[in-house]
């Protein structure tokens, strides 16, 4: 929308009218949740504070918002996904930056993280100290909400992509003092980790790729999130093998793997999980009642 307007500052149209437009045209696309992305472009523009929505409508735009807003309208109705166009997106307590190099946190993952988190306050009701890894750990939304949400567990995330590696650091910083019990490294699943720390981990939590070659997944993901951290191989299952197999070697006894899988895949990453000689195997439901996460305990 192009705006003009009798002050340097303001375009001397309403935030309304932007909303609109942006929900008119998404809708024209057949964008399925056109208001809800209107209303996030709207008030990411506008700098609108939580619960601030229906006050901003009625406020004039400055044109560096409306600028703002005309360049994150164009890049959703090209199809890019919301969270990269507004390069932030919440998860948990957590507020990360998100963008092409790592996938987009999703709510699913916030159920596996509790999982994690309540293996973190097992070991800390044990008396120790807790350990965790977070393996291929992307924009760290996992591994940041541990150290964020446990006063005193020690956290080492890795990832085998640089880009994401970088990302993960980003958002670190931006978490304070819990920041000074995260160390993030870069390498491929167990390499990363310190070998020093081998049969020390109470935890060890991974949000691998585990789509399968062959499988179709929707545009809006494959075209634009990170192709590394979405497809496995021929089975969807390849990580989840290495994984399962190595991760009894760094945890220590009564220490837990958590995965999060396909919900076609539980049984068979149990049955492997039961092979490799864990007990207490388990699979979760999530949030829609798919399977979604396997939790396994090193005996």
């Amino acid at each position: 929308m192009n705006a003009s307007g009798d002050s340097p500052e303001e375009s001397g149209i309403l935030w309304r009218e932007f909303y609109n437009e942006a929900r008119g045209r998404l809708e024209a696309v057949g964008e399925e949740f056109a208001a809800v992305d209107a209303r996030c472009i709207v008030e990411e523009a506008s700098g609108a504070e939580p619960g601030e929505f229906a006050l901003v409508l009625e406020r004039p735009a400055l044109k560096r918002g409306v600028a703002h807003f005309d360049a994150m309208l164009e890049r959703r109705l090209g199809g890019e996904p919301l969270q990269y166009v507004l390069g932030r997106w919440g998860f948990r307590t957590l507020d990360l930056a998100v963008d092409a190099r790592v996938l987009i946190p999703r709510p699913e993952t916030e159920g596996v993280a509790e999982l994690a988190l309540a293996e973190v306050e097992r070991a800390a009701s044990e008396g120790r100290e807790p350990l965790a890894a977070d393996l291929g750990t992307g924009s760290g939304c996992i591994g940041l909400s541990l150290a964020a949400e446990h006063r005193s567990v020690q956290v080492i995330c890795t990832d085998r992509s640089v880009d994401a590696v970088a990302a993960a650091r980003a958002n670190a910083a931006g978490l304070g003092r819990p920041a000074t019990r995260i160390e993030i490294r870069h390498g491929d699943w167990f390499e990363a980790l310190p070998p020093e720390r081998q049969g020390d981990f109470d935890v060890i939590i991974s949000n691998p790729p585990y789509v399968g070659d062959h499988e179709e997944l929707p545009a809006v993901v494959a075209q634009w999130e990170p192709v590394d951290a979405l497809f496995a191989g021929p089975t969807g299952l390849e990580h989840a093998e290495v994984l399962i197999g190595g991760a009894r070697h760094w945890l220590r006894s009564g220490g837990a793997l958590v995965l999060e899988l396909g919900e076609t895949q539980l049984d068979a990453a149990a049955e492997l999980a039961r092979a490799a000689g864990y007990v207490e195997v388990a699979i979760h439901r999530d949030l829609a009642d798919r399977d979604r996460a396997l939790v396994a305990r090193h005996p």
